[in-house]
């Protein structure tokens, strides 16, 4: 059990998802995941799209329906194993303790009540605000997040809003309680690069200001490269490589995190040179019990990558699923 006054104040241990369905195989959407995130730190999960991570961040946050879904591991945040925890402990420390800014605006906001009655709720429910008080701390809320105008906004509903002042306004519930951990799942998606530098710094600030930890969820190695301390690179439902932010970038190891930072436009490229992608697809996938899941799109693959998996482990500082490695500056011929 992890006491977070000594250790991490999130500490997830081989979290497991597996989705079940009648008739059909099961599908192992996240698989063995563990990391830790310490009070004041920013952390990244960074993959392709269906490489679990905004899976990973709804087991955390006990949100993935009941049915069909089995959640195996332990999820320990100030001691207690919230993978364990009763429904109404685990709703009382959703949005207090741990919030979460969820990827798309306009399905996470009902659509049919203004957005006063949306934030005002977050202080209803856990600080005991009640009639003008709640409805002044929404309007300072939403000022803080820089939404201009905050008390007519407070009236309108959520199509009302632009798509930046729709994402402000779920970092304004999330943050209404000032929340120790908070989740952030593809926050920038979708937004003109303008907004999207505004609303990172505003998390960087949150974390800065309050010491919370702060979980950002994100395809997006430009985001990473700004704000978080530490990455880990998943794909297929596994973490395939962690290492400080700029160990990462410097020097990555593992292949596939090679392909993502490849696949970057750079500024100093010549002008029409080309992209380097990953080859292939997300969903071409060997079986992790068969061996590496990247094996089909590796362009490092080698014979011991498809007999059996490859352990993650420690090297040179950071941690490291794979056989075939990409060299290090030192490996390199001259």
């Amino acid at each position: 059990m992890t006491n977070s006054a000594t250790g991490p104040l999130l500490d997830v241990r081989d979290l497991t998802v597996t989705f079940t369905r009648r008739g059909g195989p099961d599908t192992r959407a996240v698989d063995g995941v563990s990391f830790q995130v310490s009070p004041g730190q920013t952390l990244g999960l960074v993959g392709e799209s269906g490489s679990g991570k905004s899976v990973t961040s709804l087991a955390v946050m006990g949100l993935l329906p009941r049915r069909s879904v089995s959640v195996e591991g332990h999820v320990y945040f100030d001691g207690d194993d919230l993978l364990t925890l009763p429904r109404d402990r685990m709703r009382d420390i959703r949005g207090r303790d741990m919030a979460m800014v969820f990827q798309d605006p306009m399905t996470s906001l009902n659509p049919v009540v203004p957005i006063g009655v949306q934030v005002t709720e977050v202080f209803e429910r856990h600080q005991d605000m009640t009639g003008e008080a709640a409805r002044k701390a929404a309007a300072e809320l939403l000022d803080r997040v820089g939404i201009p105008d905050p008390g007519r906004r407070l009236k309108e509903y959520p199509h009302q809003l632009s798509g930046g002042m729709r994402q402000r306004a779920l970092i304004a519930m999330a943050l209404a309680c000032r929340p120790r951990v908070l989740i952030a799942d593809e926050p920038t998606t979708a937004l003109d690069v303008t907004i999207q530098a505004q609303i990172l710094e505003l998390l960087k600030d949150l974390v800065q200001d309050t010491g919370a930890a702060l979980i950002m969820i994100t395809h997006d190695l430009g985001v990473v490269a700004g704000l978080c301390d530490t990455v880990h690179v998943m794909y297929a439902g596994r973490v395939v490589e962690s290492a400080g932010r700029r160990e990462l970038f410097a020097e990555p190891r593992h292949p596939y995190t090679g392909g993502l930072l490849a696949s970057v436009p750079r500024l100093d490229a010549p002008r029409g040179a080309p992209l380097q992608p990953i080859p292939g697809s997300p969903t071409d996938v060997l079986s992790w019990p068969d061996g590496c899941a990247f094996a089909p799109r590796c362009p490092n693959r080698i014979d011991a990558c498809t007999g059996a998996p490859p352990p993650l482990e420690a090297i040179g500082g950071r941690t490291l699923r794979c056989v075939n490695p990409l060299p290090t500056a030192e490996e390199v011929p001259a």
